[in-house]
């Protein structure tokens, strides 16, 4: 306690922010995990079930766009309690009868979530910017991090606590409990939450929202294919993957994949060590071009070794386990390029655009998950991850070194 009352008021308001996002994890994740068991056990096909997340994908480019101008302008923390709010609501609506929960209603709930749960991550990512003093880019790159890998591995928990909540409580009695816990934080929230961290010393315009940076451009290309490369096997195709060629249960499925998330959250943290550079040099573009292209070798040849003789269950397990490692050190080397570049006036702005293309590359990549999944199988889904990563790889090799905190030279000159 005593550690605690001797920060500085705007740390704390970070480490309230950073305790809010892990919470909202938490019920994001697990949320995921229900609706895609849940309507799957309804008889719903794979398509179906990706257009339940469509609203929640386009909803997050949105968001990540308007939110990081929002975010400069009345502060990240309000931005904050916003999205908290939206996702209360969100879950509040899933608590109807079952013959209520149509496609076209569930993507309106799945719509509010993405909204909230892009304002939470666009808050606490901007915020770690304004708490580590320029040119300390290696101290940086560990926060980052450690705010990322953290906030995956409770989302691992969350995929789980989905699953094992389905079959103890049912749908209805999940989302009840997770509502209930999320509208606590949201309170605490509320009453201590007062500083207005991140908002800009200057009001941007609306039209500022789109990054003038050609680094950034390149690096949210690089992102956009990167996610989408995750996503197009991962959010639809393999749950239902395993839950019909394996014949697991929800829990084993859940519980599955939650572990290879945590195993992702874990490398991400350790991502600054296992990509260790000289003192007081930070990674580039080229860093990330790199280990992208380590990254495309796992679905080309997972996909090659399912159309052979392997064991498909082998294969899968083993595949996943390296994506993991490799996923997670291309994510950290992305989330670290955007923050080091970003301005510190108005950093929401980069990073709500760099977020947003994250989104687009979520969109992008669970639409074709279900469609590819569905008329082609997961053979066909890995190989389009190959291709995407590939893109990601030149996309980053094409950022200069030395990029850093061009934008907040280009504001400075403005």
């Amino acid at each position: 306690m005593k550690a605690l009352s001797g920060l500085s008021v705007q740390v704390k308001q970070y480490l309230i922010i950073t305790g809010n996002y892990w919470a909202f994890t938490l019920t994001d994740g697990a949320l995921r995990m229900l609706v895609v068991l849940y309507f799957y056990q309804l008889g719903y096909s794979p398509l179906n079930i990706a257009l339940l997340f469509l609203l929640y994908e386009i909803f997050g480019v949105i968001t990540n766009l308007v939110g990081g101008w929002l975010g400069a302008r009345i502060g990240l923390n309000k931005t904050m309690n916003i999205g908290l709010a939206l996702q209360i609501i969100a879950l509040a609506m899933l608590l109807v009868p079952s013959s209520f929960l149509t496609v076209a209603y569930v993507m309106v709930a799945q719509a509010l979530s993405g909204i909230a749960k892009d304002l939470n991550k666009m808050s606490a990512k901007s915020a770690i910017k304004l708490l580590v003093p320029a040119g300390q880019s290696g101290k940086l790159y560990q926060w980052v991090a450690l705010l990322t890998g953290s906030k995956n591995t409770l989302k691992g928990i969350g995929f789980f606590l989905g699953g094992v909540l389905l079959t103890w409580l049912g749908f209805t009695g999940a989302i009840a409990l997770m509502a209930a816990m999320l509208t606590i934080v949201w309170l605490f929230s509320l009453f201590k939450l007062q500083a207005d961290l991140g908002k800009a010393k200057y009001q941007p315009k609306f039209k500022e929202i789109l990054s003038k940076s050609r680094a950034i451009n390149l690096l949210s290309a690089a992102r956009l294919f990167l996610f989408a490369a995750r996503d197009v096997w991962f959010v639809v195709a393999l749950p239902v993957f395993l839950a019909a060629e394996f014949a697991w249960s929800h829990s084993g499925v859940s519980g599955f994949i939650a572990g290879w998330i945590v195993l992702y959250g874990l490398m991400q943290t350790l991502a600054p060590k296992l990509t260790k550079k000289p003192a007081n040099k930070a990674p580039t573009g080229r860093d990330a071009a790199i280990w992208g292209a380590i990254l495309v070798v796992v679905p080309g040849a997972m996909a090659l070794a399912l159309q052979g003789d392997f064991s498909a269950k082998w294969v899968v397990i083993t595949g996943l386990m390296v994506f993991a490692i490799l996923f997670a050190i291309n994510s950290s080397l992305h989330s670290f390029l955007i923050v080091d570049m970003a301005g510190k006036d108005g950093v929401s702005l980069d990073v709500g655009f760099y977020y947003m293309a994250n989104a687009c590359g979520r969109l992008l990549g669970t639409v074709l998950s279900g469609w590819i999944f569905q008329l082609y199988g997961l053979v066909a889904c890995l190989y389009i991850s190959a291709i995407f990563i590939a893109l990601a790889v030149l996309f980053a090799g094409l950022i200069k070194p030395g990029s850093g905190n061009l934008t907040e030279q280009s504001t400075a000159i403005n």
